[in-house]
């Protein structure tokens, strides 16, 4: 049996620049499921991303959802593209295991928690406080290089990396430190300085987009800490979830979020195109 892309659709010039087009996964010209690919709305038209792949339940199981996603590889590579990329579902067991027999490789998780009524207690001797004007600076250049080296490690060309970095934080942090519903906080123990904490509203709920704690004083609790800070302010603040990303590979990241009751939400997934 052969397994084809039919396409349904003519090619889909977007408002936002990317280009898209809807296909039927066929056998033999027998409709199984549906595809959907199209150019990356942040990385550009060097990248594909699959939005969609469904096969119809009595056809699973039968590697049609194999050659469907070859086959986008190799429509992906007609329109120039040199990566790929997709997201799945936390709970997507089975699509997460073809997609990393097929080459992808997993490059963060997004994460949530619901929350309690009551915000957790900081242990004692940490307080918090608001990021002062003078170390925003130095906090925002650190953060920017951060985030853009924890890309490229992870398949993104640096200069790709870069922009999306730069975008990302002017669009986050348009006023600094007084953007609307952002908390910048210092978490301090015993009076010293010993983590940094991002908090904002996101989709009606809050959402850490960084926390760092200091070189010098990892390993004793205080990331931990910065997170119940999180959760305090989020409380605080009205919301009842939480998110967050982490990128794969930070185990000693991905061990808390989970000891905490963080869960996985979504996989994001990327591969070279050779």
């Amino acid at each position: 049996m052969t397994t084809t892309l039919r396409p349904t659709e003519p090619l889909q010039h977007n408002e936002d620049g990317t280009r898209s087009r809807h296909y039927q996964v066929c056998v033999n010209g027998r409709p199984v499921g549906a595809l959907h690919l199209g150019t990356h709305p942040v990385f550009g038209a060097a990248v594909a991303r699959i939005t969609t792949l469904r096969i119809e339940e009595p056809d699973r199981r039968r590697g049609r959802g194999t050659v469907a996603a070859l086959a986008a590889e190799e429509v992906a590579r007609g329109w120039g593209c040199r990566r790929i990329e997709t997201t799945l579902p936390g709970d997507a067991g089975p699509a997460l295991r073809l997609a990393t027999a097929l080459g992808y490789v997993v490059r963060n998780r997004g994460m949530v928690k619901t929350l309690g009524d009551t915000p957790p207690e900081l242990p004692p001797g940490s307080r918090a406080r608001p990021m002062t004007e003078a170390e925003y600076g130095p906090w925002l250049a650190e953060s920017h290089e951060g985030y853009l080296r924890s890309w490229a490690e992870r398949g993104v060309p640096e200069a790709e990396a870069r922009a999306r970095s730069e975008r990302d934080h002017a669009a986050l942090l348009p006023d600094g430190p007084r953007t609307p519903k952002v908390f910048l906080s210092v978490l301090e123990h015993v009076g010293v300085p010993v983590g940094t904490l991002w908090v904002a509203e996101r989709d009606g709920g809050a959402y850490v987009y960084d926390v760092e704690t200091d070189a010098a004083h990892r390993g004793k609790g205080h990331g931990r800490t910065l997170m119940l800070l999180a959760e305090a302010q989020a409380i605080d603040a009205g919301h009842r979830t939480i998110g967050l990303n982490v990128f794969a590979g930070n185990a000693p990241a991905e061990r808390l979020y989970e000891s905490l009751g963080y869960e996985t939400r979504q996989h994001g997934l990327y591969k070279t195109l050779l």
